[in-house]
């Protein structure tokens, strides 16, 4: 067996296939192994040289015979004879392919919705997808021009096509160039696709506190991703620009007649607050969103609705009449007004009640 049928059993060795495999095998066996070696799903150090020497081995079999290249750990082979110049730029394509076979530096645009509470702490989301990246060997054309005119049409870039048999011919652009004329080959490294298999990514990407709506975020990653913030509605809270945060909280009438302590709820958890008759809007100080994207918080508004109920029990009836019946506290600026208010009152119905005196 020559040098010549040698190298081109190592090709076929190389994608486990036996010398003589016909084309469908060839690509079948290229494929299989891409999946496994190609460096998007394989991470080893190994998984680029391999993939170099899967991809010539495939142009060795499809169009001429190169010599694979052997293992890191080798002796450096003798200098090869000059290729020819398809050779040389098959040789030239494989480098490209395999220079880009690392993950894409291409930045993705996704949008990442936040809670109003999540924005206003920080967090950290999970952003997944996937992608496909152009193939960079081909610049997604999925084939490479060689420097030599196309075979079928000899450079013409036009074929004639027998037409209804005796009738004559017809000029046709010739498929193989698509009508340039150049001679061209199937890109081994996307498989003639124009694109590589996706990937997927999966990437943690913190979240700074203080982002609002529309905020736009750029992540340094393996995969790098813009991000544009979409703050989702909130069932209980309203945001100002200038961190504000109002909340309108319903309160039995009662407990706020009592002035009972209820519990309102903020950005950062439920907190006690006090009520006061003569107040139905208070300030929680510190409690809003940030100012300014990792800054000092703002404050949050409360403003309390009191609700009663449009029909009392028979038993809050009693109880009613059982408290407009007792006096109040005689230090209660209110009971002084009320008693005061009585007061005169009696003496108007008194001077109303007296008979009118007739005049002299």
């Amino acid at each position: 067996m020559g040098k010549e049928d040698d190298t081109g059993a190592c090709a076929y060795a190389e994608l486990g296939l036996a010398p003589g495999a016909s084309e469908a095998e060839v690509k079948v066996a290229w494929r299989r192994l891409a999946s496994q070696w190609h460096p998007d799903r394989n991470p080893s150090e190994a998984a680029i040289e391999r993939m170099t020497r899967i991809n010539l081995a495939m142009e060795s079999i499809r169009g001429g015979l190169t010599t694979l290249p052997r293992a890191a750990r080798s002796p450096p082979p003798a200098p090869p004879p000059a290729p020819s110049t398809d050779m040389a730029t098959a040789a030239q394509d494989h480098a490209q392919a395999a220079a880009q076979a690392g993950p894409s530096h291409r930045a993705l645009s996704r949008k990442v919705k936040l809670t109003l509470e999540e924005a206003a702490t920080g967090c950290v989301k999970v952003v997944q997808g996937k992608v496909v990246d152009v193939c960079h060997a081909c610049t997604g054309t999925g084939f490479h021009k060689l420097a030599t005119e196309c075979v079928p049409c000899k450079g013409e870039g036009t074929v004639q096509r027998a037409w209804y048999g005796w009738f004559g011919s017809r000029t046709e652009t010739c498929e193989a160039c698509q009508g340039d004329g150049i001679a061209r080959r199937e890109c081994g490294g996307c498989a003639g696709q124009g694109r590589l298999p996706s990937r997927v990514y999966r990437v943690n990407v913190r979240i700074p506190h203080g982002v609002r709506d529309g905020d736009q975020l750029h992540v340094s990653h393996e995969q790098p991703l813009d991000l544009r913030v979409e703050l989702l509605p909130h069932p209980l809270f309203t945001l100002d620009a200038d961190g504000t945060v109002h909340c309108e909280v319903p309160v039995d009438g009662f407990a706020w007649i009592a002035q009972r302590t209820i519990e309102v709820p903020t950005l950062y958890g439920l907190q006690r607050l006090p009520l006061v008759r003569e107040h139905l809007s208070y300030r929680l100080g510190g409690q809003g969103f940030p100012v300014v994207r990792q800054g000092a918080r703002g404050d949050q508004r409360v403003r309390l609705k009191p609700v009663f109920a449009q029909r009392l029990t028979t038993d809050q009836e009693i109880l009613l009449d059982q408290l407009m019946a007792t006096p109040p506290a005689p230090d209660c600026p209110a009971a002084a007004r009320l008693t005061e208010w009585r007061r005169l009152l009696r003496a108007w119905e008194r001077k109303v009640a007296r008979p009118a005196t007739p005049d002299a």
